[in-house]
């Protein structure tokens, strides 16, 4: 088999999820990012959820995931793919959480502050699984700016989670994000007792 960058050796891949909660732009990551077209699940929300998914905050929002998104990055030049997981975020798809971080190297969780108590299951999940995971804020027009530092409290997160500030919508901006992310990873696994 030849690989992305001519040679006969199989590319090294990870894979990745992008989570949390409803409306805080994971879909939205993914197909920024992703070089291919992105696989997604979106359907449109109807009165039939109504009484399960509140739309405070996101009033504008017209489709959700209700299984998950698919993206893929390669980089020839190191022989690497990353796969990228995008997760439903209502409480409903939860069930599907558990198979999609299986083999998972790290995690994004995409918080929204217009609505950040909805990414503190995501970070329940990742913190009891021991899945290594940053949090991405998301930075949407108009919402409020809080800094690094108000969000972790915000959050009660470990001082070793990264916090970083992004535009989902902007590939350069969601791209730093999976950087920080494996940069991450990489001096999370470093730090381990072997």
């Amino acid at each position: 088999m030849v690989s992305a960058n001519g040679s006969d050796e199989f590319p090294t891949q990870f894979k990745l999820l992008i989570a949390g909660g409803f409306g805080a732009g994971k879909t939205t990551f993914v197909g920024s990012t992703s070089e291919i077209e992105p696989l997604t699940t979106e359907e449109s929300l109807t009165t039939a959820s109504s009484g399960t998914d509140s739309l405070e905050g996101v009033e504008s929002k017209a489709t959700t995931t209700v299984a998950m998104d698919f993206g893929r990055i390669t980089f020839s030049l190191h022989n690497l793919v990353l796969y990228l997981f995008g997760t439903p975020g209502q409480d409903r798809f939860w069930f599907m959480w558990d198979e999609l971080s299986r083999g998972a190297l790290g995690a994004v969780v995409v918080a929204d502050t217009r609505r950040l108590q909805d990414c503190f299951d995501a970070v329940e999940f990742f913190e009891q699984r021991g899945i290594t995971f940053l949090v991405a804020v998301n930075e949407f027009d108009g919402a409020f700016h809080y800094e690094p530092d108000e969000v972790r409290d915000a959050l009660d997160l470990n001082v070793n989670v990264p916090i970083v500030l992004c535009d989902a919508r902007d590939t350069s901006s969601a791209t730093g994000v999976l950087i920080t992310l494996i940069e991450h990873v990489l001096a999370a696994s470093a730090s381990s007792p072997a």
